[in-house]
């Protein structure tokens, strides 16, 4: 029998942005998350629609994940179940001296048993998360550049 698999990772970036510009971005760019809707239902997401309050706060759903904090501009999480495994993704804002912000994307996912071995490979042995993640934290960095 085959055991969960832990994964860990963080894709981070430095923006030319206050935390609280950079909370927005990272608020539009998880409301976007989900994407293609077909996806997240073929996996068997437990959760498939936009739900809850606006702006995203604890209790909040967006398709494949729930929010179970949010401490505007400092920290977002987000949990999620599927077939093939469980995760975390949180988002965590840190100011820095120049007034800039540095955004760091944290994974935390298990695997349990031979489908979930199966969907890491194909998802996390691949580099297809590194690479999605990457691709979250590089809109938000666009979506707060200034000129």
């Amino acid at each position: 029998m085959v055991g969960p698999r832990r994964y860990r990772d963080v894709r981070s970036t430095l923006i030319d942005a206050p935390p609280d510009v950079v909370w927005q971005a990272v608020l539009d760019q998880v409301e976007v998350l989900g994407r293609p809707a077909f996806y997240v239902r073929l996996i068997g997401c437990r959760d498939q629609r936009h739900l809850g309050p606006r702006p995203l706060t604890a209790g909040s759903v967006v398709p494949g994940f729930h929010v179970t904090a949010a401490d505007p501009p400092a920290r977002l999480v987000l949990d999620g179940v599927h077939r093939f495994s469980t995760y975390t993704l949180t988002f965590t804002l840190l100011p820095d001296d120049d007034g800039g912000t540095r955004l760091e994307a944290h994974t935390d996912a298990a695997f349990p048993g031979v489908p979930g071995a199966v969907y890491r490979l194909l998802v996390i042995d691949s580099g297809f998360h590194k690479l999605a993640t990457r691709s979250i934290v590089t809109r938000v960095r666009r979506r707060t550049a200034v000129g």
